[in-house]
């Protein structure tokens, strides 16, 4: 009787090591929980495009658009935030720290360098891009269209976040899927406080690129008292590349002969 009951608590003893070790065993496991920092109705908008944590996986973002003088490539490191404008008269680049154009053809470069940079990678990158630090998220009065309403997220910056921190943006989306319908932003580069005037491109053409549904072309609209009135322009994007391989440094050095700007 003795030796059995011995055999029982060691029995009893051997099972509560092995549940206690299966339940730290977890501790060296690489497991997979994400926890969103982020409001719930801008996590929807992610979502319904891809999710943010696959966005936050690609390391390059490049695409073509056609002006008048030529194709414009532009190329983004979306880690550093590096990145190469070639057109037909210029490339403008950034490597991190230094701005630098390089003029092509014997023409004179006029455009804002410091303004441009990163412009049209900011438009296309809607929404993950407004998946940054430093923002802040706000509701914002809903947009009526033609006979639909979108609803509204406002998109702010803490002070010191880029060069416009006083920029905002308005998210509008389909309430139902979370699909991103419209852009309201504000222009306050070189000014000095912040602007009311909204100015609106409506995302309605979208496609899909490794997994993330991202702009086939937008559409700029003329705006009266911060409200879309009628379309003005659609700017499309080509030759589209999401790539979880990190572009190389080489491609945003300045070249030799090229003096960054001040």
């Amino acid at each position: 009787m003795k030796n059995l009951i011995g055999l029982l608590i060691i029995l009893v003893v051997t099972i509560s090591c092995q549940q206690a070790k299966n339940k730290t065993d977890y501790s060296n496991d690489d497991l997979e929980i994400t926890t969103s920092i982020y409001p719930d109705n801008i996590t929807k908008v992610f979502d319904a495009h891809g999710g943010i944590d696959t966005w936050n996986t690609m390391k390059t973002l490049s695409f073509t658009m056609e002006k008048p003088n030529g194709k414009e490539v532009t190329t983004t490191n979306l880690k550093t935030r590096a990145e190469r404008i070639d057109a037909p008269t210029y490339t403008l680049g950034f490597d991190g720290e230094n701005l630098w154009v390089q003029e092509k053809k014997g023409r004179e470069y006029k455009g804002n360098a410091k303004f441009y940079k990163g412009l049209m990678m900011y438009f296309y990158a809607m929404p993950f891009i407004v998946g940054d630090d430093g923002i802040y998220y706000e509701d914002a009065e809903p947009l009526t269209f033609e006979g639909k309403t979108y609803s509204g997220i406002l998109i702010s910056y803490e002070s010191g976040i880029g060069v416009s921190p006083d920029d905002q943006y308005i998210i509008y989306y389909d309430a139902e899927t979370g699909q991103m319908e419209w852009l309201g932003y504000t222009v306050t580069f070189g000014k000095n406080e912040k602007s009311k005037d909204f100015h609106f491109i409506r995302y309605n053409n979208w496609q899909t690129v490794e997994g993330l549904k991202v702009p086939k072309s937008v559409d700029w609209y003329t705006y009266e008292n911060s409200k879309p009135v009628a379309k003005r322009n659609t700017v499309e994007f080509n030759d589209i590349i999401l790539s979880k391989e990190t572009p190389t440094d080489a491609m945003f050095e300045i070249p030799e002969g090229v003096q960054p700007m001040e």
